[in-house]
């Protein structure tokens, strides 16, 4: 058995000391194996904050290969473990300076890939990030055919776009698998509202991007499988807010996880 966490922790320092003590009681009461993280702030490395935390010795940090212009906040992604690492492989996706990585664990003498990715942001379907899903099908196709494999992380699309299709040609998807369909959403929670200036951006955006007033939220988050994995349980985790604010959550996305087993 192996349990994968994955959640965008978001880049957003603002308030990340009330934030953090509410991720790493979450992250730590689901005992993982493996954590995807996505929006790892950077300098400040977040991720290796929360490793210490949690007590998870291995990290494979990898930053955006946006250009300072870009992206000046400085974010990357990163696979938190209790295993050491056979290998570790990262993927250019080509656009938006976004990057897929991955990492091979033996767990009880079975190997596992863990791939993680934040896929290419834009509200609905876009073309780009289909040729992003297109580039880690291919990739992890060089991988052997035995190898059991997991995909997760922050797609930026629904289930009913191109891209969540395409990958699902391929895996299925864990929270469906066991659940029958997928969560009514994984993000915004309230989070952004706490924020006055996030709260018009979101406002602008929905108007233009959804023609609507009514806020936009959705299913972006996944935990993949192949064939060789079996799905024990999962479920949304760090979905509550703090018990002092009813609008401060460990992020404004939710996190999920799954107990799965090799087969």
């Amino acid at each position: 058995m192996v349990k994968v966490v994955t959640i965008n922790i978001l880049y957003d320092m603002t308030e990340w000391e009330l934030r953090r003590p509410l991720l790493v009681e979450g992250l730590r009461a689901e005992k993982a194996d493996l954590i995807a993280l996505q929006e790892v702030k950077l300098p400040e490395n977040t991720a290796a904050w929360l490793a210490d935390k949690l007590g998870m010795p291995y990290v494979q940090l990898v930053p955006d290969r946006r250009s300072t212009a870009i992206n000046d906040t400085g974010v990357g992604n990163a696979i938190l473990s209790r295993y050491p690492f056979v290998t570790e492989a990262v993927l250019d996706l080509q656009t938006q300076g976004r990057v897929a990585h991955y990492v091979e664990v033996n767990i009880d003498g079975r190997p596992l890939v863990l791939c993680n990715g934040h896929y290419y942001w834009y509200p609905g379907h876009h073309p780009e990030r289909v040729k992003q899903v297109q580039l880690v099908m291919h990739w992890l196709s060089n991988l052997p055919a035995s190898m059991p494999i997991v995909v997760v992380g922050d797609f930026n699309g629904t289930p009913d776009t191109p891209a969540i299709e395409l990958i699902k040609q391929y895996f299925d998807s864990a929270y469906a698998k066991y659940h029958g369909q997928e969560p009514e959403y994984t993000c915004p929670t309230p989070l952004p509202r706490r924020n006055w200036k996030r709260v018009i951006h979101l406002f602008i955006r929905d108007l233009i991007s959804n023609r609507t007033l009514r806020p936009w939220r959705g299913t972006l988050d996944y935990i993949f499988i192949n064939k060789h994995l079996r799905v024990r349980c999962c479920d949304l985790i760090l979905d509550q807010p703090s018990p002092q604010s009813r609008t401060l959550y460990p992020s404004d996305h939710f996190g999920i996880v799954a107990d799965l087993e090799i087969l």
